[in-house]
């Protein structure tokens, strides 16, 4: 589902007009209505006949081009056999020489064109607020959709235990567990009942403003000025699409307890958990710290509250909070990659050897460690909570990586390589961290592609799930995500480089759903952490 036609053929892979390879198409020949790699645009497209006076546009602008509008011949509704001239802001219309000299010669006058540029604007600003609530929509319709899945799961589940239950037990109790049946049925039909009312009510609006997002698009595209001008006001009043109103919890199906095998005591239902939808995101600043460094490429809370910054440039702090300041406790110049803090306050890092390293937090000596995973290098690193160490790894000479588990002897308990197909699962695993149920989670970036995905693993050597970006948030540039980290209720943060967004995923890797940073003023969040106390750093 997208806003424009372009837009729709954006989402199927097309290969270059010219040389039909599969060069990434980077230009749109308005003329010609071809799409051009790079290369056909300089060497092939250039040699056309007057090649020189031909429209070419950025493929990512195709949505908003527009042919020129023709605003000299817009005839006067009053005065048929003149043109309207310009545009009275204090009459909200357009006036021909004759409505001048008439009546809004004192009036707030401006160019057509001026005035259809601002128009312009508003619509597109009306537009990407829609495109914005459709984006907002189409996560509700997602989690609507879960919510349904797991209330059907929960409900074969329950009816299992009921049956298996039912089982064990003499004839004489049959018909007390059709009764319960009975019951199970008809709560889960009112929980589905109230779920699948909202559930269509933001199909519908997401089908509304999908529907006017492309009626704006199209007007917007509108050529004929008099037209432009006479719908305008229409089209603007039929921006305000109302959003419907949610609950926030849903009735459930009962949970089904086990009672002793009697007739007064078969079984009964106790009331579950509501189904709940998932909370929207709030952050405030507590604090805000400066540190010396232009980019924080990582940050660690460490066991005795103090904290370890990295900068990019080979440069590590240990640092006390102080007020608004961070004094330095000790520093070293070292080049790292990758940073884990130990139970005993020392510290893993992952600097250009084939193990990691671990720095003393007391002598601030550095020494070998037992976590060898050559011939791969070491790219990353993380600690369970069950005291694993993870360590991702990159072969350039083999191009492959490859994330390992290990235990405190060193010993490789998985390794994730390669998925069921035999097919590598990791480009370059960048950032890696894990959930309380065992999952890990994996930011893998792709330089050839230019693109990441954030990989969940299950603790066998499986893959869950992988996430690869949001189709509206990413729709322009693509999910390059950066660091990763666990939240205490077990969902993960994601930051990415190219834009100010924080991604939420549930530890099965679903979008949840996203903030912007700018909100509280922070832009482009690099690297994350959280406290013990439950405080996300950024």
């Amino acid at each position: 589902m997208a806003f424009s036609q372009s837009v729709r053929k954006g989402q199927v892979p097309v290969n270059c007009n010219l040389c039909e390879t599969d060069r990434p198409i980077k230009w749109k020949c308005v003329d010609c209505n071809i799409l051009m790699c790079i290369r056909c645009k300089e060497q092939v497209h250039s040699k056309f006949k007057n090649a020189q006076e031909h429209k070419t546009i950025d493929i990512k602008d195709v949505g908003l081009y527009r042919e020129e509008t023709d605003f000299s011949n817009i005839k006067c509704i009053q005065h048929s056999s003149q043109s309207c001239c310009l545009f009275c802001k204090t009459c909200d219309c357009l006036v021909c020489p004759t409505c001048f000299s008439k009546d809004h010669k004192k009036h707030d006058l401006t160019e057509i064109s001026e005035e259809y540029n601002a128009k312009i604007k508003r619509m597109r600003e009306g537009h990407d607020e829609i495109k914005r609530n459709y984006a907002k929509s189409a996560i509700q319709k997602e989690q609507f959709q879960k919510l349904v899945n797991e209330e059907n799961l929960k409900h074969s589940k329950v009816r299992k235990d009921i049956s298996e239950h039912k089982k064990a037990i003499k004839e004489q109790v049959e018909k007390h567990f059709n009764d319960l049946g009975n019951i199970l049925d008809q709560r889960h039909a009112n929980a589905l009942l109230a779920l699948t009312t909202d559930l269509n009510s933001v199909s519908l609006f997401n089908t509304q403003t999908e529907d006017k997002a492309i009626e704006v698009q199209n007007f917007i595209q509108i050529t004929d000025g008099s037209k432009f001008f006479r719908d305008f006001t229409k089209m603007e009043r039929s921006l305000d699409i109302p959003i419907q109103q949610m609950q926030s919890s849903y009735i459930s199906s009962p949970k089904f307890i086990p009672g002793n095998v009697s007739l007064s005591n078969i079984g009964s239902f106790k009331d579950d958990e509501n189904l709940s939808m998932e909370p929207n995101i709030s952050l405030v600043i507590s604090n805000e710290y400066k540190s010396e460094f232009p980019t924080i490429a990582f940050i660690r809370p460490c066991i005795d509250n103090s904290y370890l910054i990295c900068s990019k440039e080979s440069k590590l702090l240990r640092v006390e909070l102080d007020g608004t300041k961070l004094n330095t406790i000790s520093q070293y110049q070292i080049r790292v990659y990758g940073i884990a803090v130990l139970s005993s306050n020392d510290v893993l890092l992952v600097t250009n050897e084939p193990s990691p390293k671990q720095l003393d937090h007391t002598t601030g000596k550095l020494s070998d460690t037992v976590y060898n995973i050559a011939p791969f290098l070491p790219i990353s690193i993380h600690i369970t909570s069950g005291k694993k160490v993870v360590v991702g790894g990159l072969n350039e000479k083999l191009e492959r990586s490859a994330v390992f588990v290990m235990n405190k002897q060193g010993k490789q308990e998985t390794v994730y390589q390669h998925d069921k197909h035999n097919q590598l699962i990791f480009a370059f695993p960048k950032s890696i961290t894990s959930t309380s149920n065992g999952n890990m989670h994996v930011v893998d970036c792709d330089p050839a592609r230019g693109s990441g995905k954030v990989v969940v693993l299950e603790q066998d050597g499986g893959i869950i799930n992988e996430y690869t970006g949001h189709p509206y948030l990413n729709e322009d540039q693509p999910f390059k995500p950066r660091d990763i980290v666990a939240t205490p209720k077990d969902n993960l943060v994601i930051t990415t480089p190219n834009d100010s967004y924080l991604y939420i995923l549930n530890n099965r890797g679903d979008l949840v759903t996203y903030y912007n940073t700018h909100n509280i003023g922070i832009f482009h969040p690099y690297a994350l952490a959280f406290t013990t106390a439950g405080q996300l750093c950024i």
